[in-house]
C-alpha cells in the first residue's frame, strides 16, 4: 500500500510541476489585462455608458505610446525630471522608485551605458566566480593594465561594490551587459548552460589557466 501511495505522491508532484509554469503565465497574463485594462475602463465606460472587456486595454496602450512619444522630446524629459526630483524628497518612495526604475531600465536595455561589458572575477575567494560589469581602464606606473569594475549584488544591482584590478585577473564573460543583469537580477536562473571559466583536473581554475 505504501508503495502506491509513493506513486500516487511521485505522479501529483510530477503534474503539479509540469502544471505550475502554465499557470503562473495565465496568472500573469490574466493580472496585466485586468491592470491595463482597468486603467481606462473608468473613463471608457463613463463615455460609452456600457463596459467593453479589452477596450480600456486598447486605450491604455494607445496612452503608454504617446507617453513614450512624449518622453522622449524635451518638454517630456523636463517633466520626467521634476517628478523624479519631487520623489527624491519622499524617503520611501526614492528607494522603492529608485529600485524599480533600476531594474526596469536593466531589463528594457537602457540602463546599462555606464558599462562597457560583463566580466568573470574571482570572488569572494579564488575558486569562486562572480559576474561584474566594466566601467573604466587605468595603468599604473608599471605599465600594468587595470579594470574599474562594478560587482553588484543579488538580487537588487542597485548596490555593490567598486574594484579596481589587474585586467588579467578577469574573464570575458562572452555575455551582453543585459544578458548579466537578467542573471544577476535571477540569483543565476536565468544563465547561459556554458560559461568561460576555464579549469584543469587538479581543480585550479582562473584566468590563465
Amino acid at each position: 500500500m505504501s508503495n502506491y501511495l509513493k506513486t500516487a505522491r511521485s505522479k501529483i508532484i510530477t503534474g503539479l510541476i509540469t502544471l505550475a509554469p502554465a499557470a503562473a503565465t495565465v496568472w500573469v497574463l490574466q493580472f496585466l489585462f485586468n491592470f491595463f485594462d482597468g486603467m481606462a475602463a473608468p473613463l471608457v465606460d463613463r463615455v460609452l455608458g456600457v463596459h467593453i472587456p479589452g477596450l480600456g486595454l486598447i486605450v491604455s496602450f494607445i496612452a503608454i505610446f504617446f507617453l513614450g512619444i512624449l518622453v522622449t522630446n524635451f518638454l517630456g524629459k523636463k517633466l520626467i525630471q521634476w517628478g523624479e526630483s519631487m520623489l527624491q524628497r519622499v524617503p520611501i518612495a526614492k528607494s522603492v522608485y529608485g529600485t524599480i526604475k533600476q531594474i526596469t531600465q536593466t531589463l528594457g536595455g537602457t540602463g546599462n551605458r555606464a558599462f562597457k561589458r560583463t566580466v568573470l572575477i574571482e570572488y569572494p575567494r579564488k575558486g569562486m566566480w562572480s559576474l561584474a560589469f566594466v566601467t573604466g581602464n587605468s595603468v599604473d606606473h608599471n605599465g600594468i593594465k587595470y579594470i574599474h569594475i562594478f560587482l553588484p549584488t543579488t538580487p537588487n544591482p542597485t548596490s555593490g561594490y567598486m574594484l579596481i584590478l589587474p585586467e588579467t585577473d578577469s574573464i570575458d564573460a562572452q555575455m551582453t551587459v543585459e544578458e548579466g543583469m537578467k542573471t544577476i537580477i535571477s540569483g543565476g536562473m536565468i544563465a547561459p548552460e556554458k560559461n568561460q571559466i576555464r579549469s584543469t583536473g587538479n581543480n585550479k581554475t582562473g584566468p590563465g589557466v
